[in-house]
């Protein structure tokens, strides 16, 4: 009898050293793209914007150099709505009102002009044939962007500054007699200053071409032209921030598979010498007889899954983690209950947006582990937690993630 304690002895203790001594990888590596020029590109319908101004603007026509400069300063106006592909191309459409001063030899009544009937001088050489002339109009335009900066320097989500060159092309129209309709040419700088991450103050200066006919006077121009120049703001909707590209690796439980083998062989050995101690007592004639029951006692260690920003679909490299975790899971004591947590980063969607997508990326991790890999249904536990501040190393991105983690023992 007190031999078949001391087997029995040697079977626990050779099952929980087993637990003990084999190395097991609990890490998750996260590895950066270091350079700033290198970012993953967004969604469709990530990093919009919507920006509204207003300023002043010169028309260039056929005697408007014959009036004096601050004469012919009008207001101008306009809104717009744009998308950036990458910190570096955005393109955007917009619509724009300009009132013109300018001049005209055309009389006031003539269906060729837009003339006010007021003389602008008294005095030849200041054009005393010439009358003030007054209209306006629209330019429907889409404009290509090209933010010098973030191409030279890389992206910055805090840089105070940036430029951005752009071509544009539209259709402007004269809704006043003598009406004109016209396609519009143009270039422009816009400049970008941040207030918040949400907010920019603008400068856009622009230069239009239109067809010398435009303001309702043929002359010897090849073409007449406006520039503008408008302070405004630009609204940035929801996720404006662009992505390092990474590399992540998460290491679940995992045991040696020859050291597994070799323990197995001698808890397989000291089976054998249980059962010829139980063969001497039967022969001893002894009427009690200690059966010896071996355990498993490993117990699956926590797992970490993180997601791209806005995704709850499992990539094939968290499928390979997953079916480590799944083995250990089948192999180990089937009355431990391990609870399966969805994230989100509360720093970017709105509350309704990541409790929708905490328990989604929550319920991909469950369906992954059920259908694919076949562990039990009622060892599991579905929970999410919505959007949460910097879990782990103060990075968002192990913020958008699903942890799980034995519940009950």
């Amino acid at each position: 009898m007190k031999n078949l304690l001391t087997l029995g002895s040697a079977l626990f203790l050779a099952v929980n050293a087993f637990g003990q001594s084999n190395t097991i990888k609990r890490d998750t590596t996260v590895v950066f793209e270091e350079s700033k020029h290198k970012v993953v590109t967004n969604s469709f319908w990530s990093n919009w914007f919507v920006g509204v101004g207003g300023g002043v603007g010169i028309y260039y026509g056929d005697h408007d150099d014959r009036m004096k400069l601050g004469d012919r300063i009008a207001p101008t106006y306009g809104v717009n709505i744009g998308k950036a592909f990458t910190p570096s191309i955005s393109v955007r459409a917009g619509v724009s009102r300009s009132d013109v001063k300018g001049l005209t030899q055309n009389r006031a009544g003539s269906t060729l002009s837009h003339s006010t009937g007021e003389r602008y001088s008294e005095l030849p050489w200041e054009g005393y044939w010439l009358e003030n002339q007054k209209f306006s109009f629209y330019n429907i335009h889409a404009d290509v962007m090209y933010n010098i900066v973030n191409s030279i320097a890389g992206y910055n989500p805090d840089r105070f500054y940036s430029i951005s060159p752009y071509l544009s092309l539209g259709w402007g129209m004269v809704t006043e007699a003598p009406k004109e309709k016209d396609v519009t040419a143009g270039v422009g700088l816009y400049n970008a200053f941040r207030i918040t991450k949400g907010l920019d103050l603008t400068l856009d200066v622009r230069g239009t071409m239109v067809t010398d006919r435009f303001d309702g006077e043929n002359g010897n121009r090849r073409q007449d032209g406006h520039l503008s120049a408008q302070l405004g703001l630009t609204f940035k909707l929801p996720q404006q921030t662009w992505e390092r590209p990474s590399v992540t690796t998460i290491n679940s439980v995992k045991y040696d598979d020859a050291e597994l083998n070799a323990l197995r062989d001698r808890i397989n050995q000291l089976a054998n010498d249980n059962d010829a101690l139980k063969k001497q007592l039967a022969n001893a004639k002894t009427s009690t007889i200690t059966n010896v029951e071996v355990k498993k006692q490993m117990l699956a260690a926590p797992i970490l899954i993180t997601f791209p920003i806005n995704k709850s679909t499992v990539s094939n490299e968290a499928r390979v983690n997953l079916g480590y975790f799944a083995k250990v899971i089948k192999e180990a004591r089937q009355d431990i209950v391990y609870k399966i947590t969805g994230y989100a980063d509360k720093g970017t969607g709105t509350p309704e947006i990541n409790n929708r997508l905490s328990k989604a990326r929550a319920e991909a991790i469950y369906n992954v582990l059920v259908r694919e890999f076949g562990v039990p249904a009622s060892q599991l536990q579905v929970d999410s937690k919505g959007g949460v501040d910097n879990m782990y190393y103060d990075d968002p991105r192990l913020s958008r993630s699903v942890i799980t983690i034995a519940d009950i023992l």
